[in-house]
């Protein structure tokens, strides 16, 4: 699913930011959400997400924030409602760790 923006910032070159989106949602046992980058704002403008893919734990409660770096030339302009990332909701795997 695509993550909008409620904030208009403006990003420098080099600068990261978190924007919010005004969302929370409640995962599922055993579910994580990525958050990846859009590929077009990557190619077009080299906005990015930092920590891609951004990795939103199934306890956690509040509202979901992307964390956006502006690797590209030029300021861009984060406009509210503009999609700054997608979101994955994938199963996790809690394998048995044995220490010898």
């Amino acid at each position: 699913m695509d993550l909008s923006s409620i904030e208009e910032v403006l990003l420098s070159p080099g600068q990261h930011l978190a924007i919010g989106t005004g969302i929370a949602i409640q995962l599922p046992p055993l579910t994580e959400a990525q958050i990846r980058p859009r590929s077009g704002l990557a190619y077009k403008y080299g906005i990015t997400v930092l920590n891609t893919p951004g990795t939103i734990d199934e306890g956690y409660t509040g509202e979901l924030k992307v964390i956006l770096i502006n690797h590209g030339q030029e300021a861009f302009q984060v406009l509210k409602g503009m999609r700054i990332a997608q979101m994955a909701i994938t199963p996790v795997i809690r394998p048995e760790i044995l220490r010898s």
